[in-house]
């Protein structure tokens, strides 16, 4: 074979690698495209309140407190000590409670676009 003829050859072999080549790369990027993006996200949300009353955290705190209460003094006063250290301790077991239920929490979400 002459020069010219291989040297046509070669770009018409040539032509048809790359026709090949572009339209494979145009067929992944379109495949890209159709798939979503997905990545994670740290959230924080409340945590969820079960006893919205906060009943558990004044009871607790009211028998807590009449039990101290009743330890202290004798006869009239100790019944005073008692209903005091109840009323006292009802009012810190609800704090209490309410500082409990007040937190948030950390999920982690996963989000794609």
């Amino acid at each position: 074979m002459n020069a010219k003829l291989k040297s046509t050859i070669a770009v018409a072999l040539m032509s048809c690698v790359m026709a090949t080549g572009a339209a494979t790369a145009q067929t992944k990027s379109k495949t890209k495209a159709k798939q979503p993006h997905c990545y994670d996200v740290e959230v924080q949300r409340p945590k969820e309140v079960k006893d919205k009353h906060k009943i558990t955290g004044t009871a607790l705190g009211a028998v807590a407190g009449g039990l101290l209460g009743n330890q202290v003094g004798g006869g009239s006063g100790k019944k005073i000590a008692t209903a005091a250290g109840a009323v006292g301790g009802a009012v810190v077991g609800r704090k209490i409670q309410e500082n409990q239920q007040n937190k948030t929490e950390t999920v982690i979400e996963r989000r794609c676009d």
